[in-house]
C-alpha cells in the first residue's frame, strides 16, 4: 500500500465515530507482530471539525510514533518533535479488553514509571496500516494508528 493510500485510510478513520472506529478494530487481525519505525496519528475528537487539527497538533509536538523490536519483544514511544525515544513498553499477542479476541499488547506495566497504567492494543488494518486502542485501567481513552517503514533493500 503506498502512503498516499494510507493517508486516505487515516483520513477517513478521523472523520468515522467511535462507533465506527471500533467496528474495524472488531473487523481487523492481530496478524503478526510488526517490526520497526512507525510513523502515527492520535485519533482524537474522530467526526469532528477539530479530528485533523488535533491529529496534526499532537503529531507535531507530542507523539510521533512508536519503534518496535519484535525479537526482544519491546518498544519504545518517539515523543516530542525531536523525535526523543522514551517510556518503553512490552510487546505480545493477548486477548483484548475490548472484545476478547487476539490483539497485539503493548504492555507499560512493569516498564515505565509514567506510563504504568497504559495499555495499548493493536490490530492490522491493512500492510503496513494498524489500529489501536489505548486503555487506562479498563477505559479507552482514544485511538491511534501506526504505519510501519518497509524494510530497506
Amino acid at each position: 500500500m503506498n502512503s498516499h493510500t494510507v493517508s486516505n485510510i487515516v483520513d477517513t478513520l478521523l472523520h468515522l465515530s467511535w462507533t465506527e472506529i471500533d467496528a474495524r478494530f472488531r473487523e481487523s487481525s492481530a496478524s503478526g507482530i510488526p517490526d520497526g519505525d512507525a510513523s502515527g496519528y492520535a485519533l482524537i475528537a474522530t467526526n469532528s471539525f477539530l479530528a485533523n487539527s488535533i491529529a496534526k497538533i499532537i503529531r507535531l509536538l507530542v507523539w510521533q510514533g512508536k519503534i518496535f523490536d519484535r525479537k526482544r519483544g519491546i518498544l519504545l514511544n518517539k515523543l516530542t518533535p525531536f523525535g526523543i525515544r522514551a517510556i518503553r513498553g512490552r510487546l505480545y499477542n493477548g486477548p483484548s479488553r475490548f472484545d476478547g479476541r487476539e490483539c497485539i499488547v503493548l504492555d507499560y506495566s512493569k516498564t515505565s514509571l509514567v506510563a504504568c497504567w497504559i495499555r495499548d492494543e493493536l490490530r492490522e488494518l491493512k500492510h503496513p496500516l494498524y489500529l489501536g486502542k489505548v486503555y487506562v485501567g479498563s477505559v479507552c481513552l482514544f485511538h491511534f494508528t501506526l504505519e510501519f517503514s518497509e524494510p530497506k533493500m
